[in-house]
């Protein structure tokens, strides 16, 4: 992996951009130009914009080196990288928020020692939001799920493609982007088909039983509607089970084993099975009177 890449110009901008505005600050001091009044103000603003700058390096180094030890590419996220990202985001909040304190001379000991019940009432509003992005940083460090994985959080199906600080995105078969409170990853139960590796695949429909011949006939339309992928699929996986019985019609599935994890292969032919499954029976569908 080059260093002249997108997080190797990052650490490099960051590193001179902090090295000048840090080689200014001791050659030029606003206190030079500034009254003492406005020099607190020009004071405060520069130390919040070299710890945001500081922050930032920092952030950039590290996932550079984690980048260049696994060897991710520069344009892919992985959870490790995703909750740097996220704390630095906590941690440049707060900085602002105790660099907005200074602009009223405020000692932030003695704000929370005087309003320590406004601060208690203030931690039980936003408990719930705290306790989400908590939940997203333990998520985005552990090993359960991983960014790409193909996962199932309670109803929902999709694939994780991002994790932030108070949502996990999912990408589901529909193309829809589905936002889950990390709360409800964090305490639900997940199933993670990528970790467990389960590749088969199942595909339920119904059909009239007067628009099929035999179950086997249907099942070997089926295999042939799919042979140009038998090379993704273990040859002896293939079964149209019958799921249930009704007075008119079957509920059937059709199953098969990939030989990889792959979604975007199973999505397409998912969707060639299921139209093949209508061209099979539409012809043998009974004409009405």
């Amino acid at each position: 992996m080059s260093f002249f890449n997108k997080g190797g110009m990052r650490v490099v901008f960051s590193t001179l951009l902090l090295a000048a505005l840090l080689t200014l600050r001791i050659n030029w001091p606003v206190e030079t130009y500034f009254d003492a009044h406005l020099a607190g103000y020009a004071n405060l603003v520069l130390g919040f914009i070299v710890f945001a700058l500081s922050a930032s390096l920092i952030v950039a180094v590290l996932s550079f080196l984690y980048r260049r030890n696994k060897k991710l590419p520069a344009a892919k996220n992985d959870n490790v990288l995703i909750g740097l990202r996220n704390i630095y985001y906590i941690v440049l909040t707060a900085a602002g928020l105790t660099t907005l304190l200074g602009f009223w001379d405020i000692d932030l000991k003695t704000l929370f020692t005087t309003l320590s019940i406004v601060a208690a009432a203030i931690a039980i509003i936003s408990k719930d939001y705290v306790s989400e992005i908590i939940s997203g940083i333990i998520i985005s460090f552990s090993k359960e799920v991983n960014i790409d994985d193909y996962v199932k959080i309670g109803e929902q199906k999709g694939k994780i493609i991002d994790i932030n600080l108070t949502k996990i995105a999912l990408l589901n078969e529909d193309d829809d982007v589905i936002f889950l409170p990390n709360n409800k990853v964090f305490s639900g139960e997940i199933v993670n088909y990528t970790r467990r590796e389960i590749k088969k695949v199942s595909i339920e429909f119904e059909v009239l039983t007067t628009s099929i011949q035999t179950v086997e006939e249907l099942e070997s339309d089926l295999i042939r509607s799919i042979r140009e992928y038998e090379a993704h699929i273990e040859p002896a996986s293939y079964n149209l089970k019958v799921v249930d019985i009704r007075k008119d019609s079957l509920s059937l599935k059709f199953q098969y084993v990939l030989r990889e994890i792959n979604r975007e292969l199973e999505r397409e032919i998912r969707r060639k099975t299921i139209r093949r499954v209508v061209n099979h029976i539409k012809p043998n569908l009974p004409v009405k009177p």
